[in-house]
């Protein structure tokens, strides 16, 4: 089963500034923005020209932040997510949310040891 990095997600306080440093100041561009109900929140996606990985800057209402909490969650593409979760059950790894589903991709959440949330996604 092969893992496979395809984004980074990070947290930020205010997403319409964040939007215009990553691009005005770092010349990437914004691929998609979602509201999402679930979180009260709101993502974007920012990716450089030729470039497959690409960031995912999230924002969440009424999060308090501290220093540190910028990092939201790692995501790495799987071929069969059913699969992969099979193998990580094997190793004692447990899903930390339920799998949600997009008419493109499934997904789900499992965290490192040190309670970094790591998204695995497959691709419809």
């Amino acid at each position: 089963m092969a893992f496979k990095l395809r984004y980074t997600g990070i947290q930020v306080r205010d997403l319409d500034q964040s939007l215009e440093f990553y691009t005005k100041i770092l010349g990437m561009r914004v691929v998609s923005r979602v509201k999402v109900q679930e979180t009260r929140g709101e993502f974007a996606v920012v990716r450089c020209e030729d470039c497959d990985h690409y960031l995912e800057v999230n924002w969440y209402e009424n999060r308090q932040y501290r220093s540190g909490d910028e990092l939201d969650h790692l995501a790495f593409e799987v071929d069969d997510l059913n699969q992969a979760l099979t193998k990580l059950a094997e190793k004692g790894v447990k899903p930390v949310s339920y799998t949600r589903e997009s008419p493109r991709s499934r997904w789900t959440y499992i965290t490192d040891p040190n309670g970094i949330w790591i998204e695995l996604f497959q691709r419809k």
